[in-house]
């Protein structure tokens, strides 16, 4: 028996085999929709008794494993259920005999045997056949399910005919000796007629008939003979037949201790009816039932006194594990009683045991495997190391059954099964394809293992054909494997990215796999590190200012201030908080960016932009080369509203390496930032103004406001026409003009009146389209009056008189606000016999 069943497991050890195969020519997927519904029989309550039989269903079945069924009878297969299409009754002679001869292959173990027919109608059709069942099409066959319990139950007749011939004990009748096929050579020449040789005889024969009661549905009876037959093969050295025997008497335990089976959620059975019954309801010893078929005679206080205990049942896998050890030809019993006793062990909680058998499977030599066999083997040891729930041991194994996907060897590799196997692995390295989870702090799992199986996933996912997904996978090595990456590690990972980008570029799309997968994207938030974000006030010239004088006076907009010393606050709400500045709609507005290059070479970012959202937007993009290792370097990027609204900055894109990003703030855990949502006003007029006297030698600054300063000299009584030339260099209309003068007070000194002008000319050019332009003259005369005021000329000299303020607006928009008292340059103070005024 070379190939193992890695389903195995000890309620097995209770069912009876049976084999579903097609004959002739039957369509694969009309074949698996009857096997489907012939599988769903795997128990079949016996009439007029408490009994259940199992039944296990096998498409395909190696006869040389049939021949080990005298040493564990649920290994023997003593069912057969044929399934073939006849169209007509020339085929039918044909047809039958086909299945004598599917029959002859199993024919030293068969108990019985049907044959289901679909297709053929007619008078052959309607003849009552035991052993054959008739239907006009796979879907017109409604009783499969009833034909296949009469099936079992007459399977049960003759399990339990020949249980009840072998457990008599007939004196006098020479027992015979039950072989393996690799014994039956070992034998020839022995004397039978020794005391050794019987009692090797007798315990073999006892273990068999523990077999056969197991699978009957006699849980006491099989206990009984499995410890009889322990004693009589220990006495006698029978080392392979003591385990099998030690083997059964776990089997029966575990069936006793765990009704609902070993196998896990998808392969477990209900409990039968004799182990939920009542005992007290239960057939005394040795009662029959009408149709004289004996019901289960045991009771739980004999069940208790032959039944192992859970730690004992463990021992004695231990042992029987031992003794299958010593031969070299039951590897494959080795191997299939280590995965049963894990599968026990799991349900226990014993992890640490159960890896022990599974750590002794995997050294079990089983002889030259196929490709395709070491594959199962490597899968089932990665299934049964995640059952116990060891995620990275089930991870490694799963990762070898991978590459032994493609190795050499194989004359076609699979490398999609290769790339489905490593990505079942990802979870037991600690590793998701999901940026996000790397973005909480600590890495968790081993970098550099996480790194080798992501340079796996990208070389299938090539062989695979599929270089998008190759771009996905490489992209996140680099994203979340960075701090990880050594210089040269770094490039030579960039320089295998842009490969793959100048064929197939990477985007912020999810990528789904054929199995349902979804790739979620990779934005390279660590190309370039931002570390703060800030937006910018618009320049002085553009910033707008509220127009005092269309709007009334100032309301106070105070309101109560309430102290708390707890501080409740985190990055969201900062992130929210709008600005107490305008922006424009139609003005270009920056935002600026402090950003680190972690790369130990140049790092080109091209399509630098920003993402927003509440209006629309004009991003300009930019394009920016950042030295190695820059340290905190800054960047402005720019963009222009459309529209008027709230605007929210949410984060900005970029294109690196041949990868488009879109990396939003909220996903950056360490940047600072003072607020990214400000207001857009509507558009507002921009005006410009140029006037006729010469600029004065000082201007004065300001943050809040904008200047344009003049200087004329006039003497007392003195005259002069300034001609201020208004010209419309926006885009909006400039529909409305008001003019005002504020005087400088200085000392509690006022002096007079020196401006005056008439707004109607400039007024009736309203409004003034965008390019137009209007005059508007100010008379500057100076009347001052000196008597009786003493310094008053040496005030004048140092303090001198500043007229400014010049608001034009569109109503409710925006007004220039009047510059507050500023102080020209005086005169010289030797020179007071002039007496004049600077404006």
């Amino acid at each position: 028996m070379s190939v193992p069943d890695y389903m195995q497991c000890a309620e097995d050890h209770q069912t009876v085999l049976v084999v579903v195969q097609p004959v002739g020519i039957v369509p694969e997927d009309q074949f698996f929709k009857i096997y489907k519904r012939i599988a769903s029989v795997s128990q079949v309550s016996i009439r007029d008794s408490q009994r259940l039989l199992y039944i296990r269903y096998r498409h395909h079945y190696l006869p040389e494993n049939n021949e080990w069924g005298d040493f564990q009878t649920h290994r023997k297969v003593v069912g057969l259920i044929a399934i073939t299409t006849c169209n007509s009754a020339k085929e039918w002679p044909q047809t039958a005999e086909r299945f004598h001869g599917q029959k002859e292959v199993y024919s030293s173990t068969l108990y019985d045997s049907r044959l289901l027919v679909f297709g053929l109608q007619g008078e052959i059709a309607e003849q009552q056949r035991t052993d054959v069942a008739f239907y006009p099409s796979f879907e017109d066959c409604s009783d499969v399910e009833k034909r296949v319990e009469d099936f079992v139950e007459s399977i049960f007749i003759v399990l339990e005919s020949k249980r009840l011939d072998r457990a008599t004990d007939k004196s006098g009748d020479k027992i015979p000796l039950l072989c393996v096929p690799f014994e039956k050579k070992d034998f020839v020449g022995l004397d039978t007629d020794s005391r050794h040789y019987k009692k090797r005889c007798q315990g073999r024969m006892r273990k068999h008939v523990g077999d056969l009661c197991l699978q009957a549905g006699m849980l006491q009876d099989a206990l009984v003979h499995y410890h009889m037959a322990v004693e009589l093969l220990r006495g006698v050295n029978d080392f392979l037949w003591l385990g099998a025997a030690l083997e059964g008497l776990c089997s029966a335990s575990v069936i006793f201790h765990y009704p609902g089976g070993t196998a896990g959620k998808t392969i477990g059975r209900k409990p039968s009816i004799s182990q939920a019954a009542d005992a007290g309801k239960r057939h005394r010893p040795g009662a029959l039932t009408a149709n004289g078929i004996s019901a289960d005679t045991s009771t739980e206080i004999g069940r208790a006194k032959n039944c192992l205990s859970p730690e004992d049942i463990i021992e004695k896998y231990k042992e029987a594990i031992s003794y299958y050890g010593k031969y070299k030809n039951a590897g494959v019993i080795e191997l299939e009683a280590c995965v049963k006793a894990v599968r026990v062990l799991a349900i226990q909680k014993r992890a640490r045991e159960a890896s022990e058998f599974l750590q002794n499977a995997v050294y079990i030599n089983l002889g030259q495997l196929s490709e395709e066999e070491k594959i199962q083997r490597y899968s089932i040891l990665s299934e049964l190391y995640e059952l116990i729930g060891f995620h990275r041991k089930s991870a490694f194994f799963k990762r070898v059954a991978a590459m032994q996907c493609v190795a050499p060897t194989i004359p076609e590799p699979g490398w999609r099964a290769c790339y489905k196997l490593l990505l079942e692995t990802l979870p037991g390295y600690s590793l998701s394809l999901d940026p996000k989870d790397f973005s909480k702090g600590t890495h968790r799992g081993w970098a550099a293992v996480q790194m080798r199986l992501l340079h796996e996933l990208v070389y299938a996912s090539r062989r695979m054909g599929n270089p998008g997904l190759s771009v996905r996978h490489l992209s996140f090595l680099l994203q979340t494997m960075l701090d990880f990456l050594s210089d040269q590690e770094k490039k030579e990972v960039t320089q295998s990215l842009e490969n793959y980008t100048s064929k197939c570029p990477g985007g912020m799309e999810v990528i789904t796999l054929p199995d349902g997968l979804k790739l979620p994207p990779v934005p390279f938030t660590k190309l370039p590190i931002v570390r703060s974000v800030k937006l910018l006030n618009l320049p002085v010239s553009l910033r707008p200012h509220k127009v005092k004088g269309l709007l009334g006076q100032n309301i106070s907009t105070a309101s109560p201030f309430i102290y708390s010393p707890i501080i409740m606050h985190n990055r969201g709400d900062e992130r929210c908080k709008k600005i107490d500045f305008q922006w424009v709609q139609g003005d270009v507005c920056e935002v600026q960016l402090m950003v680190y290059n972690p790369m130990p070479y140049e790092l080109r970012v091209e399509n630098m932009g920003l993402l927003t959202s509440g209006v629309e937007f004009e991003s300009l993009p930019a394009a920016l080369s950042l030295p190695a290792e820059s340290g905190l370097y800054p960047v402005t990027l720019v963009g222009v509203p459309r529209t008027a609204g709230n605007i929210t900055v949410n984060g900005y894109h970029t294109s690196v390496f041949g990868v488009t990003s879109d990396c939003l703030l909220e996903s950056l855990p360490n940047v600072k930032t003072s607020g990214c949502l400000v207001e857009v006003i509507p558009s507002l007029p921009r005006l410009q103004l140029s006037t006729s006297l010469p600029r004065s030698a000082h201007t004065p600054q300001s943050k809040e406001e904008l200047s344009s300063s003049v200087s004329v000299q006039l003497f007392n009584g003195e005259t002069q026409q300034l001609t201020i030339t208004l010209e419309n260099i926006g885009s909006e209309d400039i529909e409305s003009l008001e003019l005002t003068s504020k005087i400088v007070n200085t000392k509690e000194k006022v002096f007079g009146e020196f401006l005056s002008w008439d707004l109607e000319d400039a007024v009736s050019h309203l409004p003034l389209k965008p390019g137009q332009a209007v005059t508007l003259t100010v008379c500057i005369k100076v009347k001052l009056d000196f008597s009786g005021q003493e310094n008053l000329l040496q005030d004048l000299n140092d303090d001198g008189i500043s007229v400014t303020g010049l608001p034009i607006s569109s109503p409710l928009r925006q007004v220039l606000k009047p510059r507050p008292e500023t102080k020209s340059v005086g005169g010289e103070s030797g020179k007071a016999e002039y007496s004049h005024t600077k404006c």
